[in-house]
């Protein structure tokens, strides 16, 4: 039988050893010993956390890493590919460094470019990354960074989320991921540069590329504004691997000019979504200048990749295959009132066409199946014993769904 600490009920582990009390089932933990410290004599450095080499038991083969990412992610075979490489080298860069001191070869982090449209995967390909080499992640959204001194987040911030996601532990934190979002919007808009001061463009930019780059970053210990009385933790970037993602909405349109296509003019024909996708494909980091971003920070987004616009079985797909799949978990909700849920093809493809017409990708298809579920969920309870059917009709004219009545297995 375990033992376990009797003041925080933590089990005993190699880091956090328990001492006995006189009775032989009163423990006490390393860790609350420290804490009933602080409390009677004041602060102390956490001795829980010892300063020791953060390591993976296993590194995931990019094989591997893409396998795994096949069972959250539906579709982006080729971004995902480049993702998994991405990840795979930087991690082998770090936890492979002593092989690596044998010559003077210097291998830079893979850093990564998304660029693809909203709900279609970035985020989630950050976050699934994130939780299969258990590593600490944090998200931020450009658009909400300002530079150092203006109202708003400093970029430095983004550090600090990710210092808490790690348990406030310095290690993990310099081993982390790190994402932003909606990179595209702090584009310059033009090569004119205004007299007045930039606070959200390219300025947040410059700002990035310092932590993106690698540099000891002094972050404050209780968050919140910088002052001068506070404690500071040094986090080293250098390790932290980001991942940066954007709609880049018009990217298409400046690739196209590059490649030699005309993209002004009357008569044209309009282009689709498809075509656009294509077009992504071909993009250079001339590309993505042209577009606004400066090129100290392209230079340091080393791998770019490209995710396509999801199509309708796509998004069938994204409803019943994952692991956490919306449809699989309200069906496993039904299952534990004894009620058995369907959902008609024709209900399904109703959802997709709905989500594609909100122009939101997968991130629509929670609020939509929301919508068409909360009254079936409602009545659940009286449902027992039936099988409940969601037909085309309920999702586009919210109409009752189909009651079935399950037939008893003989014993």
């Amino acid at each position: 039988m375990l033992k376990k600490c009797s003041f925080c009920e933590n089990y005993e582990s190699r880091d956090n050893p328990l001492i006995a009390g006189r009775s032989s089932n009163v423990y006490i933990c390393k860790n609350c010993i420290v804490s009933a410290y602080k409390i009677l004599f004041g602060d102390v450095e956490d001795t829980s956390k010892e300063e020791e080499e953060v390591k993976l038991e296993y590194l995931p083969t990019p094989k591997e890493l893409k396998a795994i990412l096949d069972e959250y992610v539906i579709g982006q075979d080729s971004a995902k590919k480049v993702f998994s490489v991405a990840v795979y080298n930087h991690y082998k860069r770090i936890f492979k460094q002593n092989e690596l001191e044998e010559d003077d070869t210097e291998i830079a982090k893979s850093n990564v470019l998304f660029i693809g449209p909203t709900g279609s995967g970035k985020t989630l390909m950050a976050q699934t990354m994130a939780k299969v080499l258990d590593v600490p992640f944090a998200i931020a959204d450009a658009t909400s960074l300002t530079e150092a001194g203006y109202v708003g987040e400093d970029v430095e911030s983004v550090i600090t989320r990710l210092y808490h996601a790690a348990d406030e532990d310095v290690k993990k934190t310099e081993r982390g991921i790190i994402f932003i979002d909606e990179i595209d919007k702090i584009a310059r808009l033009s090569e004119n540069r205004s007299i007045t001061r930039d606070v959200s463009g390219e300025g947040v930019q410059q700002a990035l590329l310092k932590i993106i780059e690698g540099s000891v970053v002094n972050i404050s210990a209780e968050g919140g504004r910088k002052h001068p009385n506070q404690k500071f933790i040094p986090i080293d970037t250098t390790n932290i691997l980001f991942i940066c993602g954007g709609a880049f909405d018009g990217l298409a349109d400046i690739i196209k000019r590059r490649l030699g296509g005309n993209v002004l003019g009357f008569g044209q024909e309009k282009r689709s979504k498809r075509d656009e996708n294509e077009l992504l494909n071909y993009v250079e980091t001339e590309d993505l200048v042209h577009y606004g971003l400066i090129p100290e920070l392209v230079g340091r987004l080393h791998m770019i990749a490209t995710l396509n616009e999801l199509s309708r079985e796509d998004m069938i797909r994204i409803l019943t295959e994952p692991k956490n799949a919306l449809v699989k978990q309200y069906k496993k909700l039904c299952a534990l009132d004894d009620v058995e849920l369907t959902f008609e093809r024709e209900a399904l493809e109703a959802i997709a066409d709905l989500a594609i017409a909100r122009r939101t990708g997968a991130r629509g298809l929670r609020s939509i199946m929301e919508e068409i579920m909360i009254d079936i969920m409602f009545n659940l309870p009286e449902y027992k014993g039936y099988e409940v059917i969601v037909t085309k009709d309920v999702v586009e004219k919210k109409g009752a769904p189909l009651l079935v009545k399950k037939e008893k297995k003989s014993a």
